[in-house]
């Protein structure tokens, strides 16, 4: 698996739609899976939602896109990608071949199960006049009684961006102009998404900015191997958006490609698609790759940084808490029967503090996660990113440790997503340390699995 797509709360149940090959654990005959959840935790899996249509628009597969309600029924707008003449290719990653179209499909039951495609796509060809770097994954949205669309895409030499379309019905589309676009980074590569030269899964939306009525907007979008997150100001009469901060959303190597949804409260949830760090060889040997990511629920910081924080509901998983006071002199160390876990480690940033958490196998460091007060910096492998500062009102760190996956939250404001592979049940330990003279509390819970068919290699 692995962009997560559609996702949609519906008639009482949560449910999240994803890129599936369901024939084999390589990239390969993208398919739309499906789960579906009463609590967004415990999910089923249901019949594939979307297939290729032999001799379709999408016929080499169905690609990201998003759900909305129209005309009380939930509706895809997704990308198609068919074999193409090199003049009408839009897709270009060093294996170009392949025509990109916005398509349409319409739920045919309240339990999401079945969906009727239209037949030609709704938009067909990128703006006239421009050589696109890509055409794909549309995302909706809802102004009065007029719906908008962002599509990603991008031209080499100016730079990734998204453009603008303008519809009443969700099948006829007028494109207006880009909504916003960014630099490349100078790099020549095959693949522009690599050179910046190409935005996928662009997401915008509007939040609440904390302790204020206004909202901003946010647009986040995949490049360069990473997500970007900006927030601004959407101009509703020029439609226009106007990045003012910006950063990365999950400094991990293995985080990509999100996609948001509206859930019950207006609580804007946001699902990640976990990406494998170890050979094709190996993923393909075990038999399955992908994975999604915890949801994070996301808002806007007074100063206009994105936050996120795990959704509350995950925590119905925990076990019985453990405590613990950490000191340089009393570490932290238990051994893990299981490898589902939960860790809060609360820091004083006035303590100039130098907190290290390490999984040990065999009693070696297997994964470590340093937060380096002193330096102002957070260290994990080759990855160091600047530790917030004393203005920061949430400086301590969440873990979650489910199989190979690692997540990672400092400060409901940094995120970082590990892959571990090799970790074993009983030969792995948890270890907590600190230096200099201070002390530091500690909360551990073992997690319940959410099922007991479980693929953990």
């Amino acid at each position: 698996m692995n962009d997560p797509n559609g996702p949609i709360w519906w008639k009482g149940q949560y449910h999240v739609f994803y890129q599936l090959n369901p024939h084999s654990a390589v990239w390969s005959d993208m398919n739309w899976g499906h789960a579906v959840s009463s609590d967004m935790v415990h999910w089923r899996h249901q019949p594939i939602a979307l297939a290729p249509t032999p001799g379709g628009p999408d016929s080499e597969g169905c690609f990201s896109g998003s759900a909305v309600v129209y005309e009380g029924k939930p509706a895809f707008i997704y990308t198609g990608v068919q074999n193409a003449p090199a003049a009408e290719v839009t897709l270009h990653d060093g294996n170009d071949k392949l025509r990109e179209t916005q398509l349409l499909a319409v739920a045919e039951d309240d339990q999401l199960l079945h969906w009727k495609k239209d037949a030609q796509p709704i938009i067909a060809v990128p703006p006239p006049g421009t050589t696109v770097t890509g055409f794909r994954d549309p995302c909706p949205w809802r102004e009065g009684d007029t719906w908008y669309c962002g599509v990603g895409s991008g031209e080499r030499g100016v730079g990734g961006c998204v453009l603008l379309y303008r519809s009443h019905d969700l099948r006829h589309w007028d494109y207006l102009h880009k909504l916003t676009e960014g630099k490349p980074n100078g790099r020549h590569t095959p693949n522009p998404c690599d050179s910046g030269e190409m935005w996928e899964c662009p997401d915008f939306f509007p939040l609440p900015v904390a302790g204020s009525h206004p909202v901003r907007h946010c647009l986040l979008y995949s490049t360069e191997g990473k997500v970007i997150w900006t927030t601004g100001h959407y101009d509703p009469q020029a439609h226009t958006y106007t990045p003012t901060r910006d950063g990365v959303l999950d400094q991990g190597a293995s985080y990509y490609a999100p996609k948001s949804f509206l859930a019950p409260g207006n609580r804007r949830i946001l699902w990640g698609w976990l990406r494998e760090t170890r050979p094709e060889s190996a993923y393909s040997a075990v038999g399955w790759a992908g994975a999604m990511s915890l949801p994070r629920e996301l808002t806007i910081g007074a100063q206009g940084q994105l936050e996120m924080r795990v959704a509350r509901e995950v925590e119905k998983l925990r076990g019985p808490a453990e405590h613990a006071t950490i000191t340089a002199s009393t570490p932290f160390r238990r051994k893990l029967d299981t490898l589902q876990r939960e860790l809060h480690l609360r820091i004083n940033l006035l303590s100039n503090t130098v907190a290290t958490v390490r999984l040990l196998l065999a009693g070696r460091p297997a994964w470590e996660l340093t937060l380096d007060v002193p330096a102002k910096q957070v260290r994990c492998g080759a990855t160091a990113f600047p530790f917030p500062g004393l203005s920061w009102p949430h400086p301590d760190l969440r873990m979650f440790v489910d199989g190979s996956v690692i997540e990672s939250f400092i400060g409901d404001r940094e995120a970082l997503t590990s892959r571990v592979y090799g970790l074993q049940p009983g030969a792995t330990e948890l270890e907590v340390t600190i230096e200099r003279k201070t002390k530091t509390d500690l909360q551990t819970w073992p997690l319940k699995p959410i099922s007991t068919d479980r693929l953990t290699a």
